[in-house]
């Protein structure tokens, strides 16, 4: 019997054009396009100028500006309110104004400050922006001053695990998770709502097939599908950015089993308990939204408030996430992610477990 249901399941997903092609081009355009959108470092800042003094030390300043990759100069301005005009239009995010004498003050040791006006509409790249053109004024600045004393302390710094600094290594793991949820996630979620709509669910309920064996059927060939998917994501990264795990490969695949599991299972927990299709898929969209925000996916979990991060502790997608960055980036060993498998594959018990309860076959 549980070989019937399973021939079954396979059969309609063959004869499902879509959901091949889904498996397909799915992890392609996500691991072929997100990588390089979702990046977090600020560049391409408009900055605006408005030089008073028109000396040297200025001359050098607006130069950096001009070559630095950060920012993208968009000329002289010759007031404070013009310049403050051109930010009104969304044409410059900073304003940067010298003052007169600037570097005649400099010479003779003294505090003369460069004024900064930044459009915080945007926040986020309204402060690094002005950050960065102090960091460009102070290094100038510094250019410009007798050499140290030999006995003053030298600064060194190295990076570690990730050594160029490329949010693509951060991001990868994380996307495959989304790629995971998504797959595993929603095809069952619409699995089991498909049949109820179609009728066939009652044919299913007449016979003597447990609710074990069917679930498991349901859930087994999604399970092979997260294999292919995952096994694609991995090679993907590797051709696309030359991006290889560092950690042990088989604890990736145990991690992705784990998650797999889970939302499998949230999948046929919602399409049971949903009536149609559009239940289904707006209760398993509201789901993964909300884990995903609260996974560190996107933001990291310490930014939160502490409210949020408390909460993130129930989320499978965090936990997963951890040790995936963990071992892909860091190599860590088993001994480094117990707590998260350990909460994982508690999860995927307590799931699975709701999935077959919640299948009501009399219904």
């Amino acid at each position: 019997m549980f070989k019937s249901l399973l021939q079954k399941e396979w059969i309609q997903i063959r004869r499902n054009g879509f959901v091949m092609r889904l498996v397909v081009l799915f992890p392609l355009m996500i691991m072929g396009i997100t990588p390089w959108i979702t990046n977090l470092e600020v560049r391409n800042v408009t900055v605006t100028i408005v030089d008073n003094d028109h000396s040297t030390l200025s001359r050098q300043i607006i130069n950096k500006v001009e070559h630095s990759s950060y920012f993208h100069f968009n000329g002289m301005a010759s007031s404070y309110a013009e310049a403050i005009k051109s930010v009104e239009k969304g044409q410059t995010d900073v304003v940067m104004v010298i003052p007169p004498h600037f570097e005649r003050e400099q010479t003779l040791g003294k505090n003369l400050q460069v004024f900064i006006a930044a459009n915080a509409t945007n926040g986020t790249k309204g402060g690094l922006g002005s950050a960065y053109l102090a960091n460009i004024v102070t290094s100038t600045n510094l250019n410009n001053l007798p050499p140290p004393s030999r006995h003053q302390p030298t600064i060194t710094t190295t990076t570690l695990y990730n050594r160029h600094e490329s949010y693509k290594v951060n991001m990868i793991p994380a996307l495959m998770a989304m790629i995971m949820i998504m797959v595993c996630g929603f095809l069952p979620a619409l699995n089991i709502v498909a049949e109820k709509e179609a009728g066939t669910i009652e044919q299913i309920n007449v016979t003597p097939v447990g609710k074990m064996q069917f679930i498991t059927a349901k859930l087994l060939p999604y399970w092979c599908i997260g294999l292919v998917v995952y096994t694609m994501c991995l090679l993907l990264a590797w051709a696309f950015y030359g991006i290889v795990p560092v950690g042990n490969i088989a604890l990736l695949y145990l991690l992705m089993v784990l998650l797999t599991i889970i939302f499998s299972s949230i999948g046929l927990i919602v399409s049971n308990y949903s009536d149609n299709m559009q239940q289904a898929m707006l209760m398993m969209w509201g789901i993964m939204v909300c884990m995903l925000l609260l996974s560190g996916l996107f933001t990291p979990v310490h930014s939160m408030p502490t409210w949020a991060q408390t909460l993130t502790w129930i989320v499978p997608v965090r936990h997963y996430i951890d040790a995936a960055r963990s071992v892909f980036i860091r190599g860590t060993t088993i001994s480094g992610i117990l707590p998260q498998l350990a909460f994982l594959t508690s999860m995927a018990t307590i799931m699975g477990t709701w999935a077959v309860w919640s299948y009501r076959k009399n219904n």
